[in-house]
């Protein structure tokens, strides 16, 4: 941190001393009770009541007040906004090398005890699942536990799986409270370290790592911590060492988020982030229909029912209630993507990001299920969402998005549908209203233009 350079990453301003009663209060007694209404009332004053000056030392200051933590100014506005206080600063940040700083300490033969807290998000486990790190600790502890039973000193680290976000899901899903799962983590976790260990948290990017570390310390008895917590992927920007969190000599380390170029999500540009990032709990939004037909999630997903034994097919969409869905026939598709991609159909925002975003391309899915009362199968895209295919019989289906996004077909994850079916066309939403508005709007004008142009050509014909 450094305050010299406003223009630099991590400036910041140490805010002066102030006493906890600065600020006056408010004499708010009735005026009927006042035994006349008094000058500074009549010209637009309130009285307020005169407190005892406090000691130039700061004496009288409240030692109870909770410490403040300074923070930079990136931070602050994350914080307290949600967002970056300057974009442009954030290409100036250097890169996190994950190998080179976590990954050599992971595989470490000899020092402290090691636990890995690999973070998944609930919403999107396949996409935020850091495959790269269940690699190297596997080949870690297969190593290390050769070595330690050969009666040499092998570092096996221990591995704990923390899914969060799990009250995104529905509640009939996720009936487990979340004060009974952060004891039962807090316990594991101190029994794995022991009394000098090391523990990781490590995930893929807005998983929810310094979240839960929080939490931990609220929870878990210790010292509170206060890591930066926001919905921008890339919070936080190098490993942080929480202190006191943890009995004993535990060390608890905060890691940035792993950039995973499968996800659909790391693509995006932090406004069309706001419209994927899933903030509350999820709602189903299901489809009744039949083969010929297909259903869009804004401009990143679609899904087309080519080919189906059943008369119909019931598609829900488990995604952010902020993206713009779409139903119709799959012989119109390519007029969606023309007209409608980039305005009613967000993200992308704009029309010339559609063709940034990258190559649209296909992928076929064969699927069979034997109920239409609750989903048997799931095909998910890794940082946006999934659709959920239920059907009494067999399907084909092909799934179009951006070349390298993975999509992975799953058993279903939540198997009951909406018990109201979503209607041809756009959903209702902001997006489809505004970029209506705009379209309407510019039909109109374009219709004055021709108009006038039009009535000019008579005129100078006469």
């Amino acid at each position: 941190m450094q305050n010299t350079d406003p223009k630099q990453p991590g400036f910041f301003v140490k805010p002066s001393p102030k006493n906890p009663n600065y600020k006056s209060p408010i004499d708010r007694n009735p005026i009927a009770e006042e035994p006349e209404i008094s000058v500074s009332l009549k010209r637009g004053f309130l009285k307020e009541r005169v407190e005892p000056e406090n000691d130039e030392d700061g004496e009288n200051l409240n030692p109870n007040l909770p410490e403040k933590p300074v923070v930079c100014a990136r931070c602050h506005s994350l914080r307290h906004y949600g967002k970056v206080k300057d974009p442009t600063v954030e290409n100036l940040l250097p890169d996190f090398d994950f190998d080179h700083t976590v990954g050599r300490k992971l595989n470490s033969v000899t020092g402290a005890r090691t636990v890995v807290l690999m973070v998944v998000d609930a919403a999107d486990f396949d996409g935020s699942f850091p495959r790269k790190v269940a690699k190297l600790v596997s080949s870690t502890i297969d190593e290390n536990y050769t070595v330690w039973k050969e009666g040499k000193s092998g570092n096996v680290p221990r591995v704990v799986l923390v899914v969060t976000k799990i009250d995104l899901l529905p509640s009939s899903v996720s009936p487990t409270s979340e004060r009974l799962g952060l004891k039962n983590l807090f316990d594991d976790v101190v029994g794995l370290a022991g009394q000098r260990g090391n523990v990781w948290a490590i995930g893929a990017q807005n998983a929810g790592k310094s979240t839960l570390i929080n939490s931990i310390g609220k929870h878990g008895g210790g010292k509170i911590t206060h890591l930066t917590e926001a919905p921008v992927p890339g919070t936080t920007l190098g490993i942080v060492r929480v202190e006191g969190v943890l009995p004993g000599q535990v060390k608890l380390f905060d890691t940035p988020g792993l950039l995973h170029p499968h996800q659909i999500s790391t693509r995006l540009t932090r406004e069309e982030h706001r419209l994927v990032q899933i903030s509350k709990e999820l709602k189903p939004r299901t489809y009744r229909i039949k083969t010929g037909h297909s259903v869009h999630i804004g401009g990143l997903m679609r899904l087309d029912i080519e080919e189906s034994s059943a008369d119909s097919v019931y598609i829900t969409v488990w995604a952010s209630p902020y993206l713009p869905l779409h139903m119709g026939k799959t012989e119109n598709v390519d007029n969606m993507l023309e007209d409608h991609f980039g305005r009613q159909l967000q993200p992308p925002i704009g029309e010339k990001r559609f063709n940034e975003l990258g190559q649209w391309v296909r992928q076929e899915f064969c699927v069979c299920g034997n109920s239409w009362d609750s989903s048997s199968v799931d095909i998910a895209a890794a940082g946006l969402g999934w659709f959920a295919v239920g059907l009494k019989g067999e399907a084909l289906l092909g799934v179009w998005t951006y070349d390298g996004v993975d999509v992975i077909l799953r058993n279903s994850l939540i198997p009951h549908r909406a018990h109201n079916f979503e209607v041809a066309g756009f959903t209702v939403s902001k997006i489809v209203s505004k970029a209506d508005q705009a379209s309407n709007k510019q039909q109109r004008q374009s219709g004055k233009k021709q108009k006038q142009s039009e009535l000019k050509a008579e005129a100078s014909a006469a």
